[in-house]
């Protein structure tokens, strides 16, 4: 098992800081702008939460759709979706058997390491669009530098882009963004 809570913080922490105005900035992700981005986090929280409750049904049988915009009230909702992931990954039955999302049946251990992927290097893609800080623990890092790894070497097309290249030494967030095909030194200036 491993404690998505503080991911789910900090991603959180960084959607509260976003200006209006920063809304169709560039990201990280070449087809999303900011507002995408964050509406894709919007979503991908809930699909997660059920996969963790093996809620299976819309939210965990379908692709994942992009959305141009945020829903209504996203700076109070989506915090509070991301929050409820984290808590329904803290129950040990979230880590056991077979889970799915975005209609992909996986066990769900793995699913537990997509989600907190997901949350990590898009609240990172979030606070790069839009030149914040951003950090996450070295024990959360260390958990996804294997999983992201395991992906680089074998791709799963749509899932991540190319590996970027960085030093060996480069810090552990450099080097999960790099396996996930992103540029650490990536700014949307």
């Amino acid at each position: 098992m491993i404690d998505l809570t503080q991911a789910c913080s900090r991603t959180a922490a960084v959607l509260g800081q976003v200006g209006e105005h920063q809304l169709r900035a560039a990201t990280p992700c070449s087809d999303m702008d900011l507002a995408a981005l964050i509406a894709h986090v919007g979503g991908l929280a809930p699909a997660f939460t059920a996969a963790a409750r093996k809620e299976f049904g819309p939210l965990t049988d379908t692709p994942p759709h992009l959305v141009e915009q945020p829903d209504e009230g996203w700076r109070q909702l989506y915090p509070a979706r991301l929050a409820e992931l984290a808590q329904a990954w803290r129950d040990p039955a979230a880590w056991e058997g077979m889970s799915r999302a975005g209609g992909v049946d996986f066990p769900a251990e793995l699913g537990g390491l997509i989600a907190l992927s997901e949350v990590v290097v898009h609240g990172w893609d979030v606070a790069a669009a839009a030149g914040l800080p951003y950090t996450v623990d070295d024990g959360v890092l260390q958990v996804l530098l294997p999983h992201v790894s395991a992906f680089a070497a074998d791709p799963v097309e749509g899932l991540f882009d190319a590996p970027v290249p960085v030093p060996d030494d480069a810090p552990l967030l450099d080097r999960v963004l790099a396996l996930t095909g992103r540029d650490p030194a990536w700014s949307a200036g």
